[in-house]
């Protein structure tokens, strides 16, 4: 410890602090006695003191004083999650052992073992995005482990990361970019499988909002333009049902929300439409107050469907059959007279308080069937565990990430018993939930007594059974037909185990035939030459030879070209993966990057002498937000924040980001795409190209456009000057009649 917490170390109760920390300690104590049960104040206003003491003189890069962050941390357990005294505790300590002098058997010796447990299981698993590859999937372990050792640990954990992203504007962007992907692809969907929807919801927007910040804005403008004729139509709607449940003698409470931005962003993009066409841009709540039980929920029910007309396919019942998060209410989706759909939920009060705050409300109340929620979501913590490769680690985390974050179905097996499998599961998935060795002795299945292909896609409610053979039956091709990570783990292993066969036979075959040859190549130089004809890995190239996917004697040129020339003639690059054969596109990409000359990019505040180019997979433009990325060959691509690649790079080659800037003027023209939706009519390309050249002056370059039974679609290329000047043409073509959609073409 410090000189000052050694000589208070002893004595911290009482220790006076300072009366801004004084009056702060004061309303942690006060938040804390409003949302727990049995505060320990003396035990909360030591650790408060401690860790005021020890992060004394430290500053966050927002400037604020440092233990300012820990006791945000303690308000989001307390307020937000309603954890316990120990766990707020806690929060205030967990970076007193990593970034202080303080050791656990200090904090041991002050605040007891459960603390020090706490506290040690969130020092091992800070790391949890810092290291890469094996290391990686042993962290990864690492955290389920201590998951199901004491799930506070994660929780708290939860609330660190909600208060980081929160201040995250204050760090780089490239910072920003890594920790935002880290948030999305982790603790989101962590948060969702501990039922924390709130937190949740919070850590994908926020998460959002740094990834596609124009995106973000959008949304959250859309919003809040239509803030009062939504609050306007819930009264309305909610005034017949309103007044039925008073006289029904009901006690309740109504909430109305918007769906949060990202779930909406998700909406758009998975139903390619615009956000005037996403009709459930929020939900409507109704909470019964104690004592109304669940029975009473279904009185509820019967009496709004009385108003107003339910959608069937829309209704849920996570009452009679909760999520494994313990989640439970009624979801139903209601059309108004005038057409309308709105999405009612109903719920008591206490399934409430566990749809916010999840798992740490079962641990709460921590008795019954909660109880049995937190059993079963520890024994799915080990079930993960259960067959670990740390040696596919990226498999390893995709797995991981698979299994949080889906929607649930639940089926039966032939006796009746309740098997909870991820939406899109197959008898496959089913077969490897009851042992692994039917799953790999599976040879067909029955689903609802009728016989099916074990690839057959699984529903709510089917009742299934699998019939075995004596002999392992797995089957390669599964790998594409499973949801569960027990099964993907297993049939990876089979591959593998199939694949070194076969890599043994393509590597006997290759040192037979260089040594026919004459050549001798080392492994460094093999590697070198496979990746020059497109394979990332000398494992895979052999394979592909053992299989005869890949011609040996093709590889045989390949190599003596390399060690006559130093490079490759015969091979031919395959191009960008992913890029399709619109030709209008590769036109458009290319052109977006023969077109821009000059110094348009800041680095480092300076502008930039180093060769950089714009990747032509997001195509920046000046006021995007954007990120570099350092290739290999030391030149900086350009990316936009919200590129879909740029996540693939943080994901592997963090290091590698930089953070760059849009010079303040820039001489160049830029190239930009709009994507053109309406209906077709005599002289409308006419009037488009009147309004680009002659309204906005901006110089047009091409218009494709596709006419099929009165409708059209088009992709406009135009040259602009930065982003600005693309919305503006965007709004202007938006007024021309018979235009339904303009946006930018991606």
């Amino acid at each position: 410890m410090s000189g000052t917490a050694i000589k208070i170390k002893q004595n911290l109760a009482e220790y006076s602090l300072p009366e801004p920390q004084a009056l702060e300690l004061a309303n942690l104590l006060k938040v804390c006695s409003d949302h727990i049960d049995n505060v320990d104040t003396d035990l909360i206003s030591r650790a408060f003191k401690l860790s005021f003491l020890m992060h004394d003189g430290e500053t966050r890069a927002s400037g604020e004083p440092y233990y300012m962050h820990p006791l945000e941390v303690a308000y989001i357990i307390a307020r937000e999650i309603g954890m316990d005294d120990v766990s707020i505790v806690a929060a205030l300590l967990h970076d007193t052992v990593e970034d202080t002098s303080v050791s656990l058997d200090d904090i041991k010796k002050e605040f007891g073992p459960t603390v020090s447990h706490l506290i040690d299981g969130l020092t091992k698993i800070s790391g949890v995005f810092k290291t890469k590859g094996t290391k990686q999937a042993e962290t990864f372990m690492k955290l389920l482990i201590t998951m199901a050792e004491d799930l506070r640990v994660v929780l708290i954990k939860f609330a660190d990361r909600l208060h980081n992203m929160r201040t995250l504007y204050h760090l780089p962007k490239a910072k920003q970019l890594t920790i935002a992907t880290e948030t999305m692809e982790l603790y989101a969907p962590l948060a969702h499988r501990f039922g924390l929807f709130k937190i949740k919801s919070e850590l994908e927007d926020l998460s959002f909002k740094a990834l596609d910040p124009n995106g973000f804005k959008f949304i959250a403008r859309k919003l809040k333009e239509r803030k009062e004729s939504r609050e306007t139509f819930m009264h309305q709607f909610m005034e017949p049902i309103h007044e039925k449940l008073i006289s029904g003698g009901f006690d309740f409470e109504i909430k109305g929300r918007p769906k949060h931005i990202y779930s909406i962003y998700k909406k758009m993009m998975r139903q390619q439409k615009p956000f005037e066409e996403i009709y459930d841009l929020f939900a409507i709540r109704i909470i019964l107050n104690e004592p109304h039980s669940k029975e009473d929920c279904w009185r509820v029910y019967s009496i709004i469907t009385d108003s107003y007309t339910p959608i069937p396919e829309r209704f849920r019942d996570f009452i009679s059959v909760p999520k494994a998060n313990g989640y439970q209410s009624l979801h139903t989706t209601l059309i108004t007279n005038r057409g309308v759909k709105v999405e009612v939920q109903i719920r008591t009060h206490k399934m409430d308080e566990i749809a916010e705050k999840g798992l740490a409300a079962h641990w709460k109340y921590k008795e019954g069937h909660d109880k049995t929620t937190i059993d079963k979501f520890v024994n799915w913590v080990r079930e993960v565990l259960e067959n670990p490769r740390p040696e596919a680690a990226t498999e390893f985390v995709e797995d991981f990430q698979l299994n949080l974050y889906t929607d649930e179905i639940y089926v039966f097996t032939p006796k009746g018993e309740l098997k909870t499998l991820p939406n899109g599961s197959t008898p496959i998935d089913f077969a490897f939930d009851i042992h692994s060795e039917v799953g790999e002795r599976a040879l067909a299945a029955k689903v609802n007594g009728k016989i099916m292909p074990l690839r057959h896609k699984l529903k709510s409610g089917d009742q299934v059974e699998i019939i075995t053979g004596k002999q392992v039956n797995l089957n390669p091709d599964w790998i594409n037909d499973v949801a569960t990570h027990k099964a993907k783990s297993r049939i990876r292993q089979f591959i593998k185990q199939k694949e070194r066969r076969i890599y043994d036979i393509g590597r006997e075959l290759w040192d037979k035939r260089a040594e026919k040859n004459k050549i001798n190549v080392n492994d460094q130089d093999l590697m070198k030459i496979a990746s020059m004809v497109n394979y990332e890995s000398l494992h895979r190239l052999f394979v592909d030879i053992g299989t005869g996917v890949y011609d040996i004697n093709k590889f045989l040129k390949a190599v003596k070209s390399y060690q006559s020339k130093g490079r490759i003639d015969e091979e031919k690059l395959a191009r960008i993966p992913g890029m399709g054969d619109d030709e209008a596109k590769e036109h458009f990409l290319d052109d977006a990057r023969t077109h821009r000359t000059g110094q348009g990019l800041v680095l480092n505040g300076l502008l930039a002498d180093v060769k950089y180019t714009y990747s032509r997979c997001c195509n920046p433009i000046p006021g995007d937000d954007v990120v570099g990325f350092i290739s290999r060959d030391g030149e900086v691509k350009v990316h936009r924040t919200s590129c879909k690649n740029l996540k693939h790079l943080i994901k592997n080659d963090a290091e590698r980001i930089i953070d760059v800037s849009w010079a303040k003027n820039t001489e160049s023209q830029f190239i930009g795409a709009v994507k053109l939706i309406g209906e077709d009519r005599v002289g409308l390309i006419n009037d488009i190209s009147n309004v680009i050249s002659n309204t906005l002056k901006t110089n047009m370059k091409s218009i494709n456009v596709n006419s099929d039974s009165g409708s059209f679609e088009g992709t406009l290329i135009i040259f602009v000057d930065n982003i600005k000047h693309l919305e503006k043409v965007i709004k202007r073509i938006q007024k021309i009649d018979g235009i339904k959609q303009v946006y930018r073409y991606e």
